[in-house]
């Protein structure tokens, strides 16, 4: 496989970045460029990434078929690191649109020449099912596989999952994470602090994560409002993650744009169970009021009949989710009841 195009890569990063989540600005100056720098928006946070990226390729050893691997060129030992954020070395596997995530402290440093680091295929597509997956090499090195929309969750752990990976317990719980099975305090109790920080942020992550690929692959990626694709719908929860009774069930998910998320969240349209997404006529007086309505007329004309449903109607929304949610948020009729 020969290696693809510095714009793939720097293209792949993107979209693995909105996938996750966040939002991206590319800053470096030339698609060439190493490592390549970005400056990320996720979670109210901002912070930079700068990626040190090459093609995974087989590593031509018969013995060794499901070998794959990155050849570190076109740069000088050591890797410079970024002062104000984070740092990975990564490789891309253009035939299934992955990453494998390497530890950045021990190739860090090389001898001249082209140095390479590999991950096995079966992890590739180990990942593919569960998010992350994780390769234990002879020397106790761990190469981690990741799915591009938990590029962050790789990201912002990369340092902890090199480190800590290579302990029995600690990696156990972390492919269970990955897995987005339930993690309990009792379950992380025995480990050191510092791990069990890892494996509750990896476990979040990857539910988060698993959340909204179930979610926008059930609405075909559309709001379920305005219908529009573009890259640009979100998942959102129909009872919010405070209340103690939401869930990450596809079923108390809903797609929508980031507009509509906004005003879903505020209360200021809201969803029935008849499946019909309607203004909430108590805040439409507020903002009358404090004369910040422009644009309802627009709106609710979007909101007309019945909104876009997943195929299979066992991802519907459920109508348990949707009351409690509009008594969680005040919506006039539901309250008290």
């Amino acid at each position: 496989m020969p290696a693809v195009r510095p714009s793939v890569l720097v293209t792949s990063i993107l979209d693995a970045i909105q996938q996750s989540g966040g939002s991206v600005v590319y800053l470096s100056r030339s698609d060439q460029a190493h490592p390549r720098e970005f400056l990320v928006e996720y979670l109210d946070e901002k912070f930079s990434v700068w990626v040190y990226i090459w093609t995974l390729t087989h590593g031509g050893r018969v013995s060794l078929p499901n070998e794959y691997r990155i050849q570190i060129t076109s740069v000088s030992s050591p890797l410079r690191l970024n002062p104000s954020g984070y740092t990975v070395l990564m490789g891309f596997y253009p035939d299934l649109g992955m990453f494998a995530g390497f530890d950045l402290r021990r190739h860090r440093t090389f001898t001249t020449g082209s140095p390479s680091v590999q991950i096995s295929i079966r992890s590739i597509n180990e990942a593919l099912q569960n998010g992350l997956a994780f390769n234990t090499k002879t020397n106790l090195e761990i190469a981690v596989a990741v799915r591009p929309d938990q590029f962050l969750n790789y990201v912002r752990s990369a340092d902890a999952l090199h480190k800590y990976g290579n302990d029995v317990q600690t990696m156990r719980l972390l492919e269970r994470a990955a897995e987005a099975q339930e993690i309990t305090q009792q379950d992380i109790a025995e480990l050191a602090r510092e791990r069990q920080t890892l494996v509750a942020t990896v476990s979040r992550y990857s539910r988060d994560a698993n959340f909204r690929q179930q979610v926008l692959n059930a609405y075909e990626h559309r709001c379920a409002v305005t219908r529009a694709q573009l890259k640009l719908v979100d998942a959102a929860h129909i009872l919010p993650v405070p209340s103690e009774r939401s869930s990450e069930h596809i079923t108390n998910g809903i797609a929508l744009s980031p507009t509509m998320h906004r005003a879903f969240d505020s209360g200021l349209i809201f969803l029935n169970e008849d499946y019909l997404m309607l203004f909430n006529e108590e805040k439409v007086n507020e903002l009358t009021n404090e004369n910040l309505h422009a644009g309802l007329n627009q709106m609710r004309n979007m909101l007309q009949g019945r909104i876009h449903l997943p195929a299979d109607r066992r991802q519907w929304p459920n109508t348990r989710f949707i009351i409690e949610a509009n008594r969680y948020r005040r919506i006039p009729g539901y309250r008290g009841s």
